[in-house]
């Protein structure tokens, strides 16, 4: 066989074996051998996960603290009195009484109503923190099993091209081919070694983004995220009704809620108590029974300002509440359309793209075999077919990003990992 020939005998054989798409790999060690992963169920490693986060256990506490305040709302808010008096003088004095200022205004009703708002409000915040922990849990593992495969990938470009370029100089040494394609040869190499290097960093920062949400649990037990992902689903419930229970838009409409009842509680408090004191005793031999009532007189102070400076608070609060409505409303009809996109883009690139890929490949080498495309030609449009495989990746890691962002905006999510919500 001539030398010229054989060199390409070679190269093609080396060059057969990059597969332009990898097979997805959820933990990575070496590149050669990644380790064994235990099954695990998504659901349950990402409860395990958020139950013990602690930014949902702060969230937790904040809610334990918040139906507190509401248990102690419930309370009356003013405690008897009790007075004891002793006098020796001319005659002796000795009387007990017993005072209770009277919550005459409904002061307390309206603390109640305050607070059990705010506590519901912190009950739907509770929930849109674990949805949020849950999104970005998922959303690391999904970017970690992408750059693992990057690794992949990029390790199979650096075998080809180090190949390549190896015989790439035995066929220079032999006259086969010019310094320039030589030179190409090398340059080509050293671009996959540094497209390597990148992909390992992003292994290893989409690796840290995982740990900072996992505790205790070795990375061998992290989940695969499948590629079959289900089309939106119809749902009972209107596009507005989505929204409207959605933790996020309902904490802000509690906020509201609790907003309106602080304006009724400062008119309340403007209302005066009175305090009633019974009062019994003797005074020598004669018997003493007295009733004594105390009104305050609001002539210093009438805290109208409060009242003020809640119906502004309560106006400002009704702005948020409408802001927050109107982006969820636009969040999920954003998500539902980016999901719609990228789903049919993956769906047609799992039908027919990765056969198409792999057709271009053994059409490339014909071409080259045949003497119809040089070493140039060739090395440009193989890194092009490799490059279309990295894009797959992308295409999925963007397909498993929307579907993400589509179950946090329709209040999806724990349906679909199977929870409850």
């Amino acid at each position: 066989m001539p030398t010229d020939s054989r060199g390409i005998a070679i190269c093609l054989a080396v060059l057969s074996v990059v597969t332009p798409f990898t097979p997805p790999y959820a933990a990575e060690g070496t590149d050669e051998h990644p380790p064994q992963q235990q099954d695990i169920d998504l659901a349950t490693f990402v409860r395990e996960v958020v139950d013990t986060n602690p930014t949902v256990n702060a969230a937790l506490a904040s809610l334990d603290a918040s139906t507190a305040y509401a248990a102690a709302a419930s309370r009356p808010l003013y405690n008897p009195e009790l007075e004891f008096e002793a006098e020796d003088a001319d005659s002796n004095t000795r009387a007990i009484g017993l005072s209770q200022t009277l919550d005459w205004g409904g002061k307390r009703r309206a603390r109640l109503t305050v607070a059990e708002a705010e506590r519901r409000s912190v009950a739907a915040e509770f929930k849109a923190v674990r949805w949020q922990v849950s999104v970005d849990l998922l959303t690391s593992l999904a970017d970690y099993q992408t750059e693992a495969e990057r690794k992949l990938l990029a390790g199979d470009r650096v075998r080809a091209m180090q190949e390549f370029a190896a015989i790439s100089r035995r066929r220079f040494e032999n006259g086969d081919i010019s310094q320039i394609d030589m030179d190409l040869a090398v340059l080509a190499h050293a671009q996959a070694r540094m497209q390597l290097a990148t992909a390992a960093a992003g292994v290893a920062e989409s690796r840290q983004a995982v740990s900072n949400l996992v505790i205790n649990i070795p990375e061998s037990r992290w989940p695969k995220i499948s590629v079959d992902l289900p089309p939106i689903a119809a749902v009972e419930e209107s596009t507005e009704d989505l929204v409207v229970a959605l933790p996020r838009v309902r904490a802000a409409q509690l906020l509201a809620e609790a907003a309106e009842a602080r304006v009724l509680l400062r008119k309340r408090e403007r209302r005066v108590d009175p305090t009633l004191t019974l009062r019994g005793g003797e005074e020598d031999d004669a018997k003493l029974i007295g009733v004594n009532v105390t009104i305050p007189l609001p002539v210093r102070n009438s805290f109208r300002h409060e009242v003020t400076a809640a119906s502004a608070e309560y106006r400002q609060v009704r702005q948020i509440f409408a802001d927050v409505s109107r982006k969820a409303y636009a969040r999920l009809l954003g998500a539902e359309e980016r999901y719609r996109i990228s789903l049919t883009a993956w769906q047609d690139w799992s039908e027919t793209g990765e056969l198409s890929l792999q057709s271009q490949g053994n059409l490339l080498r014909r071409l080259w075999e045949a003497g119809e495309l040089s070493t140039t030609d060739y090395l440009v449009q193989l890194k092009q077919t490799l490059d279309t495989g990295e894009s797959a990746l992308e295409l999925r890691s963007a397909m498993w990003r929307a579907w993400f962002e589509w179950m946090t905006a329709s209040g999806q999510i724990e349906n679909w990992l199977g929870r409850g919500s």
